[in-house]
């Protein structure tokens, strides 16, 4: 034996001798200076009682434990004789607590909420503190950056005290203005585009995001850094966001953005056990070889890790956990997945806590494990990830915690719900016309994770009305039941000779089929009124009066975009048709569209889309006046809406059949300095024809096509779009529009 051990044991020995020979035998506790708290209670906070052995540990730990239950301001502890005396100082109770200054009862709910200090409790300076910072806390996050809060303490009598609050909010601070600094790479009016605050404009009465909000601006930081990092810049740091006070109550906000080189995904691996059959993971191996060489995304990690998920669905990989090792090289980020088993856990009990409005089997739907699975820490945070994508929480806490066995878990579920109603309200003019819309949204009516959605748009030339309920699990099924009422007038007097009035229902449901494929199922019943004027065709006339349709609706769609906003790589395909089931015309629809999107060089964003839609009767007869196909004015520029194709008269009257292709491409070169300007160079081609009712006004050997510039302003009113095209190849009856504008903005 050392002597360097020998002599640490010999050290030991006499510490216990001497922490042995300090403890004594408790025979009396003795407790003064107690009016409320009875020695009883004194006693079961201080965990000991008589014939217990005592030392200096446990008279600190004592001591430790009175203060913490916050019912006394001083503590004095003595043991002698074996007696143990505590003498206290209990804190004053509250007896009132009073809010000057704020006439909102909604504003003084939400202070009152979760509030520190409480009528009946005991006084303390240290949590009358931190009751301060967070009514200042939650003040500024609701905008009011400016308040101001005076305390007073008024003595009573009996050892009670009452306790005023006097706040002075002032106005909410207003975002004037935002701005982006640094490395961007990106212009203001994309990222502008991107986040959740806005700038303050007086008609924007609607929105609250155009006041500072601490928790938005949070957000605003995860949103741009997860836009970086799915465009390749692996390094991005959105080093700060901070407001200038730039006018009276008025802020700049700007994000200081440092965007670096983008990387690309150099050399994935798949580290696995060698007990582990490599077979389960060949679909894992060809996707990560087929991502090798593509810019970085999260993304892409992202279905890397679904694909883990799918794995844990075979028995024998139930105790599995995956690890990321990253290594970035030059512009390459080289990641090692390493496959692992975990400890064989299982999940004893769930707890969820803080959900007062969102029903508990609403929570429990978004798990991938629930009590009695064995605990998989993949399926656990991929579970988390639900609660959060949800969208009813503004934070959710988990806890893991050893359960009653040693192969058990218990898992602790903390949220904070949050508003999810949303009011909206929008305006539009342009070329074609002027625009006006409003709706009310509720994502989590009465807690049970459905949604219901009303919302009107009125133009110049129809009405559009909906209210719709949308469950997104229906019975646990992970498919969506979506049921809308529905009407639509349309008044096509001028351009086609008829207007038409539509009532009626769709009901249906949509789920994901396999990966990125989702398919929709439903039917559509509308009941339809046609008129038609005096300068519309014999032919037309005779469509005039009363229909009922019914329509079996099914949606093919396979979306591998990279996002669904602001789009930069992927595509998708679509493919609808709706079969007649109770119909006068018995009408067949079909509409395909792809898109896909792509990057010809730095900084630049191309797509090339192509739509075809047909309309024709499977009994032989003329369809609906109102089912007749148009070429959407987006996919045709350089020419009016509506106003190309077949004529019957003075009448435009649509075809049988459509087709569009096109092509567009940003330009970034052009005003590059410039933050809210963006150009496009797109070409446009499309065909329109077929007329069953009258086989002499076909027009089926005309293309149309364009070329042009758009220019996407983020303008100080809304987004404003420019676009001037040139018509290539046109007929005479065609009405041409090299120049069109739109303007939307939101209040």
């Amino acid at each position: 034996m050392n002597l360097f051990s020998f002599n640490l044991k010999v050290i030991i020995f006499i510490l216990v001798l001497n922490l042995n020979a300090f403890s004594e035998i408790l025979e009396n506790i003795q407790i003064n200076g107690n009016q409320r708290i009875s020695n009883d209670t004194i006693k079961l906070f201080s965990k000991i009682d008589i014939g217990d052995e005592i030392n200096k540990e446990d008279i600190n730990r004592i001591l430790k434990d009175l203060y913490e239950t916050n019912f006394f301001e001083n503590v004095n502890i003595k043991f002698l004789n074996n007696i143990l005396n505590i003498s206290v100082s209990e804190h004053p109770i509250i007896q009132n607590v009073i809010y000057e200054g704020i006439k909102s009862k909604s504003l003084l709910s939400k202070i009152e909420e979760n509030k520190l200090i409480r009528e009946k409790a005991s006084f303390n300076e240290f949590i009358l503190s931190n009751e301060e910072k967070r009514i200042l806390a939650i003040l500024r996050n609701l905008g009011y950056y400016n308040s101001l809060l005076e305390t007073s303490i008024e003595k009573l009598d009996n050892n009670t005290v009452s306790i005023n609050f006097k706040l002075d909010i002032g106005e909410k601070a207003k975002i004037k203005k935002i701005t982006f600094i640094g490395d961007k790479k990106f212009k203001d009016s994309k990222l502008k585009r991107l986040i959740i605050s806005s700038e303050y404009k007086f008609w924007k009465f609607l929105s609250g995001k155009k006041y500072l909000n601490e928790n938005v601006i949070k957000l605003d930081e995860r949103l741009l850094k997860n836009y970086y990092l799915n465009n390749g810049y692996y390094n991005v740091n959105v080093n700060s966001s901070f407001a200038k006070l730039i006018g009276d109550n008025e802020f700049e906000l700007i994000f200081n953005i440092n965007a670096q080189n983008k990387f690309f995904f150099g050399d994935l691996k798949l580290d696995l056990p060698n007990d582990f059959d490599t077979d389960n993971f060949k679909d894992l191996n060809k996707l990560l070889v087929k991502i090798k060489g593509e810019k970085y995304s999260l993304n892409l990690i992202d279905k890397i890790l679904d694909e883990i998920d799918q794995i844990t669905t075979v028995e024998e990989f139930k105790f599995i956990k995956a690890t990321v090792k990253e290594n970035a090289i030059s512009d390459k980020v080289n990641l090692t997945f390493i496959i692992g088993e975990s400890a064989k856990v299982y999940v004893e009990k769930i707890n969820i806590m803080g959900n007062t409005v969102t029903q508990e089997n609403v929570i429990r739907n978004q798990f991938e494990l629930d009590e009695g699975d064995p605990f998989n820490e993949i399926l656990f945070n991929k579970s988390i990830n639900n609660l959060k994508s949800l969208g009813f929480f503004k934070s959710v806490n988990k806890k893991v915690l050893k359960g009653k066995n040693v192969d058990s878990k218990i898992i602790n579920i903390s949220v904070e719900e949050k508003a999810t109603g949303e009011i909206t309200a929008s305006a539009g003019v342009g070329t074609s016309g002027g625009s006006i819309g409003f709706g009310v949204k509720e994502n989590n009516f009465l807690g049970r994770g459905t949604s219901l959605d009303s919302n009107v748009l009125i133009s110049a030339d129809s009405l559009k009305g909906k209210f719709g309920f949308t469950n997104p699990n229906y019975k646990n099924s992970d498919k969506s039941f979506y049921m809308n009422a529905e009407i639509l007038e349309t008044d096509n007097f001028k351009t086609f000779g008829y207007k038409s009035n539509k009532k009626g229902i769709n009901v249906g449901t949509k789920f994901e089929y396999l990966d990125d494929f989702y398919l929709g199922i439903g039917t559509s019943n509308f009941y339809e009124v046609i008129e038609t004027n005096s300068t519309a065709s014999v032919s037309q006339q005779s469509q005039e009066g009363n229909y009922w349709d019914s329509f079996l609706n099914l949606d093919f769609n396979y979306d591998k975009r990279n996002q669904k906003f602001q789009t930069t790589d992927g595509f998708r395909s679509f493919y609808s048709i709706d079969l007649p089931i109770i119909s006068d015309n018995k009408t067949l629809k079909n509409y395909y569209s792809y898109s896909q999107y792509f990057e010809l060089f730095d900084q630049n964003i191309s797509s090339f889309s192509l739509m075809f839609n047909a309309a024709k009767s499977i009994s032989n007869k003329d369809i609906k006046l109102s089912e007749r196909i148009n070429i959407p004015s987006s996919r045709l520029r350089g020419f009016e809406s509506g106003r190309i194709g077949p004529k019957d008269g003075d009448d435009y009257i649509g075809g049988n059949y459509g087709v569009a292709i096109n092509f567009a491409s940003t330009i970034p070169q052009i005003l590059e300095q410039s933050q809210n300007v963006d150009f496009l160079f797109f070409i446009d081609a499309a065909n329109l024809w077929g007329v069953d009712y009258d086989n002499s006004l076909d027009d089926s050997g005309s293309i149309r096509s364009s070329l042009g510039l758009a220019l996407d302003w983020y303008s100080p009113i809304g987004p404003l779009n420019f676009s001037l095209a040139y018509p290539i190849t046109k007929e005479d009856s065609d009405k041409e529009e090299t120049f069109r504008f739109n303007l939307g903005t939101t209040f």
